[in-house]
């Protein structure tokens, strides 16, 4: 039996050809993009490949063997579809994207809308981005606030999406796709709860607690304190604070913030009620314009997969290969098809870059329904 050496020196031979091969192989496949390219063909033949695929799992001699085979073919395929797609972007086939760079908002006269009401958080995450000053309204809900800005009513919606304790805003990723709005900006804002009651009132005289669900779990840990006060679910913090203001009731809090107490003429008892004092909120800035600054560094995409194994992996590794930092995934179930999914994307570029733009083009061949859903 040959030593360990042997061995080894073996494989690095082995090793060499395999290196000279896959150059060889790379080379005839940009043979394979050229001739595509001249010929308008589509770089991506999902019959050629299964047949291809199952062709060389035929060659082996076991099982393992066999799935090997099919691994390392797929990786193949999926570096000269990639060469191609380079190729593509090069000899600039690719288009243009059908959105346009622009070097400002104009948001000077610009109708922002927020969901909830005077002193929401959402409203103080308008000021933040468009001013002090900004001409901006409220309506109840998200979907409201998408619709005034597909219809023209407004310009602008500042919309909450994450938050640092409680997750994704699993609403907005579905109205993202509901509706054809586009991310154009985005702001961070930090969630600081406090307990507000009517002027005079003292917390001895707390039995019932008003806010919307989320806040009142990011305050559990105070409010658990007083087991013995009612807490009630309600829309939106802001909304909270102005029942009290409505109700007149000394026996009633809200649990909003020091922004929505002072907007609503309510008396802080409690500050910083957060179990987490580090919290915070990512608001989403839409409009119904395909638009994106210039400057813009963060895209947002979402697509659906073919419900095959290994589908979602060759899908990520062209952010890989056009060394794009991948910065978030969500994912949502696709409504009316059991255990389907939809995936959301951030990551890093601008799209005027090759690099994403070459990106986008392997994304949008090898996935279902490709959504640029904003650059920003």
């Amino acid at each position: 039996m040959a030593s360990l050496t042997e061995l080894r020196e073996q494989l690095d031979a082995v090793d060499d050809e395999i290196v000279k091969l896959f150059e060889k192989r790379m080379d005839l496949c940009g043979q394979v993009g050229e001739y595509k390219i001249q010929n308008g063909r589509k770089v991506f033949d999902r019959q050629r490949e299964s047949e291809k695929l199952k062709s060389v799992e035929s060659k082996v001699s076991t099982e393992f063997n066999r799935k090997g085979v099919h691994e390392l073919y797929e990786q193949l395929m999926s570096m000269s579809r990639k060469l191609q797609y380079q190729q593509l972007v090069q000899a600039g086939t690719l288009g243009r994207l059908p959105f346009i760079g622009v070097s400002s908002l104009h948001a000077g006269n610009a109708r922002i809308v927020f969901p909830g009401t005077d002193g929401a958080y959402s409203q103080a995450a308008t000021k933040h981005y468009f001013g002090e000053n900004c001409n901006c309204f409220y309506v109840q809900t998200f979907r409201e606030a998408m619709e005034a800005i597909e219809e023209g009513s407004a310009d602008f919606a500042v919309l909450p999406i994450e938050n640092s304790t409680a997750g994704a805003v699993d609403e907005m990723y579905d109205l993202l796709v509901e509706f054809e709005n586009y991310i154009v900006g985005e702001t961070t804002i930090p969630i600081e709860h406090t307990l507000a009651g009517l002027p005079g009132a003292e917390i001895s005289d707390i039995r019932r607690v008003y806010s919307k669900g989320v806040a009142l779990m990011q305050a559990s840990r105070f409010l658990n304190e007083h087991s013995d006060w009612q807490q009630i679910s309600v829309a939106n913090t802001a909304i909270a604070a102005k029942k009290i203001l409505e109700d007149k009731d000394k026996s009633q809090a809200a649990v909003c913030s020091a922004y929505a107490a002072s907007v609503h003429g309510l008396t802080v008892l409690q500050d910083q009620i957060n179990d987490d004092l580090d919290n915070s909120t990512r608001f989403i800035v839409v409009t119904n314009q395909k638009i994106f600054l210039e400057d813009a560094d963060k895209i947002s995409i979402c697509f659906e997969l073919p419900h095959t194994s290994g589908s979602l992996y060759h899908l990520l590794s062209h952010f890989i290969y056009n060394d794009l930092n991948m910065t978030k995934i969500e994912s949502r179930p696709v409504k009316g098809r059991n255990w389907e999914y939809r995936f959301f994307i951030d990551f890093e570029g601008n799209l005027a870059d090759a690099a994403v733009k070459n990106a986008i083009r392997g994304l949008r061949e090898e996935s279902t329904n490709l959504r640029i859903l904003g650059n920003y």
